[in-house]
């Protein structure tokens, strides 16, 4: 599950990406594959961590299982 990262809150991709332009048609973001087409992969901090992505519109995105 796709998950929008706030300071100190999960946000379904819905809730933001809906207004974006590089989301797709449905309001979802461009994830294919495993990866955000429509961002860029972060570092992990540790290994534990779900990877990170930071879109264009510079929102945090996780995949969280």
């Amino acid at each position: 599950m796709l998950v929008v990262l706030m300071e100190n809150q999960l946000l379904a991709p819905e809730q933001v990406c809906q207004s974006c332009l590089l989301a797709d048609q449905s309001g979802q973001p461009r994830w294919r594959q495993g990866k955000l087409r429509c961002g860029r992969a972060l570092r992990q901090a540790e290994a534990e961590q779900p990877l990170q992505y930071e879109c264009q519109m510079g929102f945090r995105i996780a995949n969280i299982e």
